[in-house]
């Protein structure tokens, strides 16, 4: 059977933050037509991808809290509708994607022995509150679903590390490779309605974007900012994109650390129209305090942005020490601040690891991303068919 013949599913509890994939997903469809997505929670297409292929949404999906950190990802147990079993059964797929260790992942391979499917994982990347290695019961029903796949796929090596390491996955069924990879055009789509004023800001402009919550360490940037100030460092502008729960306690801080000359709080801006941000600033920061990936960071880098990169991000891996940014511990400020002052003393060195930045990522396309997966779900069909 030829691959544009494959029934595919692509089956994902949430899409909410579906602009991560929908290009490398518009790219699959081209090779493998007869894909359909099937999800529970859906914001629309991505600019470029409208209509690229079919979405079935299934249900709700609710979350249950299991235990809450300022630092990290929230432990939560996902309800979904078992109203996806009936509508796979119609669909009558070959292979699925599902991702994630959900309870519509367990359903899948339960009924794999009486459908025949296929089944590959998809885990975005490794942190403490996603993998959950504390809790051995979680860890045990991991391995028996990982056990039952025909193939695991992850971004990252720490990813790969952990199906080897808890999940005891042998190797031959892993495949770790960026799969998340953003697609440049998508991001200019609304540049010339983004209502951007940069004239008059202070270069060297560093750059976050993200929701501006604990987890993203934007109150330690903030405090590398104030460190900077009190060493009398002036020459720099920081730009903060995003909403969340801690935007006003973080404005009002600036406020009273007389930082708002140097921090601009922009708010949220349509996915289309960040393209013109990366365009006009100069380093991308990212000190998040626990991500799995970090699709950012790859957005800056097609932009050819140095990055400042937090340890604790899975996409620290694309990060060179030194040749196209550096990586830091988000808890010290005065690292952060350490490596602001070398972009701020050393400009010729932002062209230089920009550069390099940009040569790195020229690799990784939506095009690459998803003849990988095309690749992996060959592989997932012929191993189950031999």
């Amino acid at each position: 059977m030829t691959q544009k013949h494959v029934r595919l599913s692509w089956v994902s509890p949430s899409m909410e933050l579906g602009f991560y994939i929908q290009p490398v997903l518009r790219n699959l469809q081209q090779i493998l037509p007869e894909m359909e997505v099937f999800t529970a929670k859906w914001v629309g297409f991505v600019p470029g991808c409208e209509n690229a292929f079919k979405v079935n949404v299934i249900g709700d999906s609710r979350a249950i809290i299991l235990s809450k950190t300022t630092t990290g990802y929230q432990r939560i147990i996902q309800l979904l509708s078992l109203k996806i079993i009936p509508i796979l059964l119609r669909f009558k797929p070959q292979v699925i994607f599902v991702t994630g260790f959900s309870l519509w992942t367990l359903l899948v391979l339960m009924l794999k022995p009486l459908t025949r499917w296929r089944i590959i994982i998809i885990y975005s990347g490794s942190s403490p509150n996603i993998d959950m290695t504390d809790l051995p019961v979680r860890t045990f029903s991991r391995r028996l679903m990982a056990k039952y796949a025909d193939a695991l796929v992850t971004n990252s090596q720490a990813g790969k590390a952990y199906f080897t390491s808890f999940l005891k996955v042998e190797e031959a069924k892993i495949f770790a490779r960026p799969y998340q990879i953003p697609d440049k055009q998508a991001l200019l789509e609304f540049g010339a309605d983004t209502d951007l004023d940069l004239a008059n800001i202070q270069h060297p402009v560093f750059l976050f974007i993200g929701q501006v919550t604990h987890r993203k360490g934007v109150s330690f940037l903030l405090e590398a900012c104030l460190l900077l100030e009190n060493q009398g460092c002036q020459d720099y502008s920081l730009i903060v994109i995003g909403d969340g729960e801690q935007r006003q306690e973080l404005e009002s801080w600036t406020r009273e650390h007389n930082l708002e000359g140097k921090v601009r709080f922009e708010g949220w801006v349509n996915y289309g129209g960040l393209g013109r941000y990366f365009e006009n600033t100069d380093i991308f920061i990212f000190p998040t305090l626990e991500d799995t990936w970090g699709m950012v960071v790859l957005e800056s880098m097609l932009f050819g942005k140095p990055v400042m990169c937090s340890k604790y991000a899975g996409v620290s891996e694309m990060i060179l020490h030194g040749e196209n940014g550096y990586i830091f511990d988000p808890y010290a400020s005065t690292e952060i601040a350490k490596f602001m002052q070398f972009f701020i003393n050393n400009p010729n060195q932002i062209i230089a690891m920009g550069n390099k930045s940009k040569d790195m990522i020229a690799h990784y396309t939506p095009e690459a991303a998803a003849q990988f997966l095309a690749q992996v779900q060959s592989f997932a069909f012929e191993k189950s068919t031999k």
